[in-house]
């Protein structure tokens, strides 16, 4: 595989769950369906972590400027997030085991 970009969210969360979930489903639905997107992984526990992989840097930037990604974004920083990062990484290699 040639090489391709991780955006890794690590997240701290406020204390409010309201409509949080169903956001969350909802962008991960979208995100699938933009250019580029080739996966998403997720976890969460005392921080949460999204990574989710794309083609090229191109397809992240308009990820990012998605209106309903925005919409999300805002009311992530109002009510669901203490903090977050966000990181854009380049994938060279990987490699997995199975058993």
């Amino acid at each position: 595989m040639k090489p391709y970009y991780a955006v890794i969210f690590t997240s701290k969360r406020t204390h409010i769950e309201e409509g949080y979930a169903e956001m969350a489903e909802l962008m991960t639905q979208l995100a699938q369906q933009q250019e580029g997107f080739i996966s998403v992984e997720s976890a969460r526990n005392e921080i949460g972590i999204t990574v989710s992989y794309w083609k090229d840097l191109e397809s992240i930037k308009k990820w990012k400027a998605n209106v309903d990604h925005l919409v999300a974004q805002q009311l992530g920083r109002e009510k669901w997030y203490e903090a977050y990062t966000t990181r854009i990484c380049l994938v060279e290699r990987e490699y997995s085991f199975t058993k």
